[in-house]
């Protein structure tokens, strides 16, 4: 997620201000403010914001004197601009209260200026389910780019009772388990760089893609044996870490 900016006015539009207006100066002047990236990609209904090690994690941002250099401390106040999440205005310590269709905005100030972080809310996660969890590729040895697999994916889900408990906007993280050499197989994202995480969309489903480098594999035909995990609060959900594989073997 992109990082929320707030920046001071350009010194040349400054000087189009009327003589009274105040320039901040000193070293604990505060010229621009930004939010750190989100720990996460979202926060869980009920719960507070947490790191991928499920530590709870407030939002935190930092101010900056001109020249960029970090002031220490500055007096945060944070505040919502939406339904869907509370935040201790001193913390930065956020909840979710309502699963919503778009993202909470929580907003940081100080010394008049603000900066935004669009927080999404979502449901527990329960249940990993594999939904494209084997395929195959055959692979060239004169046309590498012919030697990337199609997705491999998996859904994750509140509760598999209802339609409506997809889990959107959650980490997920890939691996492959049964290669020594690690460039032989390479997770890789949609655009094809290396890739070994990625958030669910909104169907719940996240994905990743494998390179093959023939020439480095242990056997002309081979398996790629991948890992999806799932974590809350730093335990597995149900199903995970979930089973994929991709068989692989010559054009």
């Amino acid at each position: 997620m992109s990082i929320a900016r707030v920046a001071a006015a350009p010194a040349a539009a400054i000087l189009l201000l009327s003589a009274c207006t105040e320039i901040p100066s000193g070293a604990n002047a505060v010229a621009s403010i930004q939010f750190d990236s989100l720990p996460s990609p979202s926060v869980v209904l009920g719960d507070t914001l947490r790191d991928e090690s499920g530590k709870v994690a407030p939002l935190k941002a930092r101010a900056f004197a001109f020249g960029a250099l970090e002031i220490t401390g500055p007096p945060f106040r944070y505040f919502t601009l939406d339904r869907g999440l509370t935040v201790d205005s001193a913390s930065g310590r956020v909840i979710g209260d309502s699963v919503r269709a778009t993202p909470a905005r929580v907003v940081a100030t100080v010394a008049g200026l603000q900066a935004v972080m669009p927080i999404p809310v979502v449901f527990k996660p329960d249940t990993l389910v594999v939904s494209s969890g084997r395929d195959s590729l055959a692979y060239s040895l004169t046309d590498s780019t012919i030697n990337i697999s199609p997705p491999l994916s998996v859904v994750l889900r509140h509760t598999l009772t209802r339609t409506d408990s997809l889990v959107r906007s959650y980490l997920v993280k890939f691996a492959v388990t049964n290669q020594t050499d690690t460039l032989a197989a390479q997770l890789v994202g949609d655009a094809g760089g290396p890739s070994s995480r990625d958030t669910t969309d909104l169907s719940g489903t996240a994905s990743r893609r494998v390179r093959i480098r023939p020439t480095r594999l242990a056997s002309v035909t081979d398996s790629v044996v991948i890992t999806a995990t799932v974590t809350y609060r730093g335990a597995h959900v149900r199903g995970s870490p979930a089973r994929l594989v991709l068989k692989v073997k010559p054009k």
